[in-house]
């Protein structure tokens, strides 16, 4: 009898964390669609982070609450979208210059490259944090600041946008639903670091 309720315990804690995996994986599928809108990727992220930790605290949640909280998020969140492309162009051009062999341009384009790297784990904290009420700017600037006194939280970001990036060159249609898991991870980074 007590052997069969611990069967029962690890098969349900075994089923409750293969739903929230297939949650994750539909988020993802979420977060492709709202970031269609090419400068909607932070609010897509917020709404995904937020829709995945409504799941693991056993809240109710869906579609229609992720879109809200899309909606609410992409008014403040699309200046930082912006910005984020306006990064990637700055190191894009840094990158083209160490290629072309200019004096520094080697040194100038691997800065650039980590400086991309450290903004877009930022972004991602910030947007695992995000809440209705809470400004861009502000989370940004917090979570830049976690992103350097957190090193290994940050690392285990950096390691699932690689997964994201090596799914997207070996399957590309995998990246898709994998960037549920890189939100997933941003959202435990920032439970863990609140837990320290």
């Amino acid at each position: 009898m007590a052997q069969a309720r611990v069967k029962a315990r690890k098969e349900s804690v075994f089923g409750e964390r293969f739903a929230v995996f297939a949650e994750c994986l539909l988020t993802g599928v979420w977060i492709a669609v709202a970031s269609l809108g090419v400068v909607t990727y932070p609010a897509a992220f917020a709404a995904g982070a937020r829709h995945l930790r409504r799941r693991t605290a056993h809240q109710g949640g869906g579609w229609r609450e992720f879109v809200t909280d899309f909606r609410t998020a992409v008014r403040g969140g699309w200046p930082a979208g912006l910005a984020g492309w306006a990064a990637v162009a700055a190191v894009w051009v840094d990158v083209q210059a160490a290629r072309a062999g200019i004096p520094g341009g080697t040194l100038v384009g691997a800065v650039g490259l980590f400086a991309l790297i450290g903004l877009a784990v930022a972004g991602l904290r910030a947007a695992a944090v995000w809440t209705p009420d809470a400004r861009w700017r502000a989370l940004l600037a917090a979570a830049g600041r976690r992103t350097v006194l957190d090193p290994a939280g940050s690392f285990l970001i950096v390691c699932g946008l690689a997964v994201v990036a090596l799914s997207a060159w070996f399957v590309t249609p995998l990246a898709v639903p994998v960037l549920g898991a890189v939100a997933a991870a941003a959202v435990a980074v920032e439970e863990r670091y609140r837990h320290r």
